[in-house]
Formats: C-alpha cells, sequence, structure tokens
C-alpha cells in the first residue's frame, strides 16, 4: 500500500504541475516554488531549482504581467497564441522533473504525456477565452481569470496534500475536456469566421450614371 501511495504522489504531483502549467505556468511555478522554498513540501530533485529565489522573483514577475493580461479581452487571446510555444513545453519538462530520478526513458515518456496534458489544458483555457471575448462585457472574462487562478492555486496544493483526490479529479477534467474541445473549436471556427467577414473587403460599388438632362434651349 506504501508503495501504491508514493506512485499515486508522483502521478499526481507531476501531472498536476503539468496540467497546471497548460493554465498558468507562471502560477504553477510560483506555487511549487513557494511550498518548496518555506518547508510545506519537498520537492524531487528535478524541480529543486524551483525552490531559488531568482526562479521565484521570475516567476512572480511575470505572474504579476500575467494577472493583468490574461484579464484584458483580446489581450489575453494574443497572451495565449504567444504562450502555445511556452506553457506545453514547459509542462513537458516540470512533469520530468517531477518524478525524480528515474531512467532515460521513464524520463521522456513521462515528459511526452505531460506535454499532452499540458497542451490539452491550455486549447481548452484559450479557446474558450476566444468565445468569451465575444461577449461585450467584460466582467465574464475577470471571473474566468479569477477562477483559472484559484483552480491553479488549489489543484496543485490538492495534488501535494491529497493526492488521491486529485488523481480522481484529473480524470474527470480529461473526460470533460475531451468532450470539450471538439465544441470550443467549433465555436472558435466560428468567431474567426465571423471576424474574416468583418474585414473581408466589399466590391467597390460604383453609383448608376445619371440621366442627362433635356433639351438645351434658349
Amino acid at each position: 500500500m506504501e508503495h501504491l501511495d508514493q506512485l499515486i504522489h508522483t502521478i499526481a504531483l507531476s501531472m498536476g504541475a503539468a496540467w497546471a502549467s497548460g493554465i498558468n505556468l507562471y502560477a504553477a511555478i510560483l506555487t511549487l516554488g513557494v511550498l518548496g522554498a518555506t518547508g510545506n513540501m519537498t520537492l524531487p530533485p528535478g524541480l529543486e531549482v524551483l525552490t531559488d529565489p531568482m526562479v521565484i522573483f521570475a516567476a512572480g514577475a511575470m505572474y504579476f504581467i500575467e494577472f493583468f493580461a490574461d484579464k484584458t479581452p483580446g489581450v489575453d487571446t494574443g497572451w495565449d497564441t504567444i504562450h502555445t510555444f511556452i506553457r506545453i513545453p514547459a509542462g513537458a519538462v516540470l512533469a520530468a522533473g517531477a518524478i525524480g530520478e528515474v531512467s532515460p526513458a521513464l524520463s521522456i515518456a513521462v515528459g511526452l504525456v505531460g506535454g499532452g496534458l499540458a497542451a490539452g489544458t491550455h486549447l481548452t483555457k484559450s479557446g474558450s477565452r476566444i468565445m468569451i471575448n465575444t461577449s461585450p462585457e467584460p466582467f465574464s472574462n475577470w471571473f474566468a481569470s479569477l477562477g483559472e487562478d484559484v483552480l491553479v492555486i488549489a489543484g496543485l496544493w490538492t495534488a501535494l496534500h491529497s493526492p488521491w483526490i486529485f488523481v480522481g479529479a484529473l480524470i474527470l477534467f480529461i473526460l470533460l475536456m475531451v468532450w470539450l474541445l471538439p465544441k470550443i473549436w467549433r465555436g472558435v471556427k466560428a468567431v474567426l469566421n465571423a471576424v474574416a467577414r468583418l474585414f473581408r473587403k466589399q466590391p467597390l460599388q460604383l453609383p448608376p450614371p445619371e440621366n442627362g438632362g433635356g433639351d438645351m434651349g434658349g
């Protein structure tokens, strides 16, 4: 039973780090770094670098920027687009680092799974944001962003202190994500098509020629 508990704890930490990275990478790194630096958790050797003050400061500074960028309609979509190339590989690296010292083959396998999970959560988050941004008011965007911040911190806390609960919740989340992604993609395509129609150039309409006047008489 002890070995099973250790396995679940490792799965929760590695997949939790990857899952959180796809939603808010900087909040994930900051949370893990602060918890490790304050002694609230013992990070595996592959993640001990997160407790370095320089890493914590950098993650905190980037999270501060993302906190406001992520709550500005339109800006959040551009931010998510750029971070497609950051969150997914970072999720893979964090997942591989969380399993500790293992064989290179296992480390690569976990990194691939972690990268896939980070990609899924990133696409779910960024796609849903594009649809939310079609609303004219900003409040739904703010609530969604704040909810994501809370979800990342609470999720990592649960992964560290209640790994069985987190793994069960993660399985449900993955099933929900698989069900949602096709619907989100259809919604995103509809939004993009609507935007394209707005910017599509219309053919120039020339006014009809005026009829000539009557006979010029004196």
